[in-house]
């Protein structure tokens, strides 16, 4: 405590509370030095650069499994919590946006003030001797006296550009003139120009949304439902200041409202507008791709209840009270399907009729199996694809391995051609795993074969894996799955062996019981493990029985037995199989001993296809829909000027040059001296030839003689 009645002890407390004073200030000064200093700026601008390449790298605002599947789980939480996944709206890249607008304005608040006066200013206070210590100087003698130079000179450089004022000394008169001075403005409009620019992108980025979500409680929705019945937490007012959302409107539909993509959801954006889409447009190319694609709308405003058509074209928006409607892309509005369900499981081979519609899903429960539900995600009219032509690496291969392996593995050249139309679904079991199929209306030509193409794969990261599925002569798959269902049916591959043995046993062998019962016996059993089980099927089930089961050097022989075998056996199931549903044997002959070989490929194939069913698209009611984004962008004319003054500054820095000069006019010998001056930012070589003229001119001017040339570097 002090003791009032020490004076001295009065004093030292002064002293410490004004070195604390000093102190704060000197800190709030070196602050302020180190914010708006050039180097500071840089080392910031290197940051967010840093920051812009990290979010150009990484797709921004994926779903996380994506990100997941991409870095796995212990990286992905990582890089979350860093906000990698969504840089442009990261705490620590606003936060450095927001220094550098900080830094810019402090550097054109403290040097702004310093420029204009240097602009307004004359520099009248120079003195002789420090013109002579100029680079470029010049010294005249002149018989005219210094009121008729003064004269003569202020018209020579008003009539050159320059501005001038004369300005009286003590024996002598200055004439301060200058050229350029604006060029000053263009490091001013530059350094503004960024401040304008940042704060305009800012505005029009996803800071108000965030900040709303920061400090409004308003949270992403993560379920499904009517948009209507969206909590109001989930949702942004009709004034939210900028937005960026898109809006899919199936012909006939009608959106009051934009949906704003998060990484946790989804936000809904209220409109002050319903768009109802009367008609879509969209024109094709011979290849099947998209030509051109516009759609015909009615805008109704919801405070004047007003309406009027518009047509949005790509890159011609509607723009309307500050929202701007853009012709994004398209999709299906909910087409109706009409499919044949084939089974893939068991000895039944009779199809059913199943219908959906795209964008809604179906309850499916096959019998003495487990429910389902079908996805329908997705349906195209047109489809331009990379068809392979396929040459089997293994077909260059002896004995059984020619007949093993998968299309998977072939070596593959691509064209591309339209294959018509094509469902999207996923097929999700009980327990939410789900598999998503790709199947093709048309069957395709693919290396002079007919085949029906049906794609697999287990998660949106994955490529389609196609089951080839052979045509019969009808164009359809019905025959490959009569010998699919009849190889499941234990029955009829006991016929099928049995027949097979009757015809391929030589005659010689054919009464020896024995041995027809070992024939029957080989063939039964080829087919039962051609058929398979969950584990293995197909050639890989005979290839793991051969390796197995035959010693090595004996392999090759066994092989071509077992193959010889399964080709006639399969064929008599096939027959069979059809007599049992009332038709005739069709005839061995090349075509259907190619649509053979075909099937056993497919059926072998199928082990990886993973579906109880097979879904073929027979008709459909094709709904078109658009796709919009809608934005409200108040920062876009904020930005226009920014880079508007960034331009008027880079032109006024690069092609407006400062050039100051003075002459000093005193009375000589014989009528006045003259000493001339001139000084620029910027030595260039166009300078030194202005120099030139003018120290020419001024001695023509003033019919003067020049006497020292010495500070000219001549």
């Amino acid at each position: 405590m002090l003791n009032m009645d020490n004076p001295l002890e009065h004093e030292n407390a002064g002293d410490t509370a004004g070195i604390r004073l000093q102190t704060r200030n000197t800190v709030l000064a070196d602050s302020v030095e180190l914010l708006s200093s050039m180097r500071f700026a840089i080392s910031l601008l290197v940051l967010i650069c840093i920051g812009a390449v990290i979010g150009t790298v990484v797709k921004q605002n994926e779903p996380a499994p994506n990100y997941i599947n991409q870095f796995g789980q212990f990286w992905y939480e990582v890089f979350d919590k860093a906000g990698v996944y969504s840089v442009y709206s990261a705490w620590w890249f606003l936060l450095m946006v927001g220094v550098l607008v900080l830094s810019t304005s402090l550097c054109v608040i403290r040097n702004t003030p310093k420029m204009l006066k240097d602009m307004r200013s004359w520099r009248e206070n120079v003195r002789e001797q420090s013109l002579r210590n100029f680079h470029h100087h010049a010294e005249y003698a002149s018989a005219q006296d210094t009121v008729t130079l003064a004269e003569r000179l202020s018209a020579y450089l008003q009539a050159s550009g320059y501005q001038s004022k004369v300005v009286a000394k003590d024996d002598a008169v200055l004439i301060a003139a200058k050229r350029g001075a604006g060029n000053k403005w263009g490091y001013i409009f530059a350094h503004s120009a960024i401040v304008v620019i940042v704060l305009g992108a800012m505005l029009d980025s996803e800071l108000p949304v965030k900040a709303q979500q920061w400090f409004l409680g308003k949270v992403p929705y993560d379920g499904a439902g009517l948009i209507s019945k969206i909590p109001e937490q989930h949702r942004l007012s009709e004034r939210n200041p900028s937005f960026r959302g898109n809006a899919m409107i199936p012909e006939g539909g009608v959106a009051d409202t934009a949906i704003l993509s998060q990484q946790s959801g989804v936000l809904i954006q209220d409109l002050p507008v319903s768009v109802r889409l009367r008609q879509f447009h969209i024109e094709f190319y011979n290849t099947g791709m998209p030509k051109l694609f516009a759609s015909d709308v009615t805008l109704t405003d919801h405070e004047t209840g007003k309406s009027f058509d518009a047509t949005i074209r790509v890159n011609q928006p509607l723009v309307y009270k500050g929202l701007a409607f853009y012709q994004s892309s398209f999709e299906d509005g909910g087409s109706r399907l009409r499919l044949k369900v084939w089974p893939m499981l068991g000895a039944q081979n009779q199809p059913f009729a199943l219908r959906g519609e795209v964008g809604g899903s179906t309850p499916w429960a096959p019998p003495g199996q487990k429910a389902y539900n079908i996805e329908w995600s997705g349906f195209r009219v047109f489809n331009v694809e990379p068809v392979a032509k396929v040459v089997s690496e293994a077909d260059k291969e002896k004995g059984l391995s020619r007949h093993l392996g998968s299309a998977a593995k072939s070596a593959e050249s691509k064209e591309f051609r339209n294959v018509g139309p094509s469902i999207q679904y996923k097929l999700r079991d009980a327990a939410g795993q789900a598999r998503e199929y790709m199947n093709f209306m048309q069957p395709s030509q693919i290396e002079g074969s007919t085949v029906f193409l049906s794609g697999m794969r287990e998660s949106p990261a994955d490529q389609f894996r196609f089951l080839r599925i052979p045509a019969d002569d009808n164009d359809s798959p019905q025959e490959w799955m009569r010998i699919r269902a009849a190889l499941q049916n234990p029955e009829l591959r006991k016929l099928a062996a049995e027949r097979f043995t009757s015809h391929a046993l030589p005659a010689s062998l054919a009464g020896n019981p024995a041995m027809k019962e070992q024939m029957i016996s080989s063939a039964m059993n080829t087919l039962t493990l051609f058929a398979g089980d969950e584990k293995s099927a197909g050639y890989r089930a005979v290839s793991d029985y051969l390796e197995k089961k035959i010693p090595e050097a004996e392999q090759a022989k066994a092989a071509d037995v077992m193959m010889k075998i399964l080709n006639g056996s399969l064929w008599d199931l096939w027959m069979i199989a059809r007599e049992k549903d009332g038709l005739t044997t069709l005839e061995a002959d090349e075509k259907h001993g190619r649509f053979l070989q075909l099937s056993m490929a497919a059926l072998s194939d199928a082990g990886f296809y993973g579906a109880p069913v097979y879904l073929q698209l027979e008709s459909f009611d094709e709904v078109k829909a658009t796709v919009l984004q809608i934005t409200r962008s108040p920062g876009q004319g904020i930005v226009y000027f920014g880079c508007l003054l960034l331009v008027l500054g880079v032109f006024a820095m690069f092609y407006i040059r400062e050039r100051r000069l003075w002459i000093w006019l005193k009375k000589g010998d014989a009528g006045s001296h003259i000493l001339m001056a001139m000084s620029t930012q910027r030595k260039t070589l166009d300078f030194e030839k202005e120099f030139e003229q003018c120290r020419a001119q001024l001695a023509e001017i003033t019919d003067a003689t020049e006497t020292s040339l010495a500070a000219q570097g001549k």
